[in-house]
């Protein structure tokens, strides 16, 4: 029999990439998807589209981390071997607009998602993203497993919050359960609000003529950036171990802003600086200065490493919204894959 997966967040970025990687390895998922007034499920048309991607055998359920006994009973029903936690308010900046919000979903849904399973009585193993927000003010360079916690957001409290948890119910009912702490990872399915996509996005309109200004806040942020196509294998390989542990997934390289912002708009052959203006309204209260991640625990143990490199991913997400543009203007509209 196939083994069956649930995941929480499935219609996110991180969610659609692991549904396709568990489905080509013959799994049964399940999704969990939040009831909307309008369709959010766009991510998965790659699935849907594609007759050998396994389709058949995934499975989209209502649900949401705010409703406790929804989760009990989902879980009981479908008895998953493997739960992934993908699901939060996961904007930095708007955590700061919405920060109980935020604290309601990032981080007591994971306490609700823990209780759902061990009311249950069922042993799945668990993955939690963690975030490398919880780094924040960072107290070393690099960033390991073993680095303390600074969060300078109500997000990255929250998913602090949710990690210790996680830590708390593997100690305490000797759940298998593994916190992945990932640093920043990009893609074409990267959601249009965050800084990568927001501006591969606006290459793409301005190269067509359709837009000349974008609007960004600090440029001299430097963020280790990684494909997360890749990095959903490396969610994949936790639960594979022996035994559960936390791992620091990323690059071990770091970039500024205004360096995905040269590599962006380079690859096309523009200037970037005749096109963005600096807006206060996209500074952070507070701001996450330097995020570099050391992989070595990851590599040794889990013989996961990056592949794509920063000028790569960059001019991947370029091409894709370049032709994401150029099919919704000819009526053949897509999701970036």
């Amino acid at each position: 029999m196939a083994k069956k997966a649930l995941i929480t967040g499935i219609t996110g970025q991180d969610g659609s990439y692991l549904a396709e990687l568990l489905l080509s390895k013959g799994y049964e998922v399940h999704g969990i998807i939040r009831r909307a007034s309008t369709f959010n499920t766009g991510r998965l048309d790659p699935i849907y589209d594609d007759p050998h991607s396994g389709r058949t055998k995934l499975f989209l359920h209502y649900g949401d981390l705010s409703d406790a006994s929804a989760l009990s009973r989902l879980i009981g029903r479908i008895q998953p071997e493997e739960i992934y936690n993908l699901a939060a308010q996961s904007h930095v900046r708007v955590s700061f607009d919405g920060p109980e919000y935020t604290t309601d979903i990032t981080a007591t849904g994971a306490v609700r998602l823990l209780e759902a399973i061990r009311e249950t009585g069922i042993k799945p193993r668990f993955y939690q993203a963690s975030s490398s927000e919880m780094f924040g003010k960072v107290q070393e360079i690099p960033q390991t497993e073993r680095t303390p916690f600074y969060p300078r957001s109500p997000y990255g409290c929250a998913k602090v919050y949710a990690h210790w948890i996680t830590v708390n119910y593997r100690e305490s009912y000797g759940l298998f359960a593994c916190n992945g702490i990932l640093f920043n990872h990009e893609s074409p399915r990267r959601g249009e609000t965050f800084v990568t996509r927001k501006i591969t996005r606006a290459v793409a309109h301005i190269l067509a003529g359709l837009q000349n200004k974008l609007y960004l806040g600090n440029l001299d942020a430097k963020r280790d950036w990684g494909y997360a196509k890749e990095y959903v294998e490396a969610m994949w390989l936790m639960l594979q171990q022996d035994k559960p542990e936390d791992y620091v997934i990323a690059t071990n390289e770091t970039h500024s802003i205004r360096e995905f912002l040269d590599a962006a708009f380079g690859s096309v052959g523009l200037d970037w600086k005749k096109h963005v203006e600096i807006d206060p309204r996209y500074y952070r209260p507070a701001e996450v200065d330097l995020l570099i991640g050391d992989y070595n625990k990851a590599r040794r143990q889990l013989g996961w490493e990056p592949k794509t490199k920063f000028a790569d991913l960059v001019k991947l997400m370029v091409e894709a919204d370049i032709k994401l543009l150029k099919d919704h203007r000819e009526g053949r509209i897509k999701v970036a894959g």
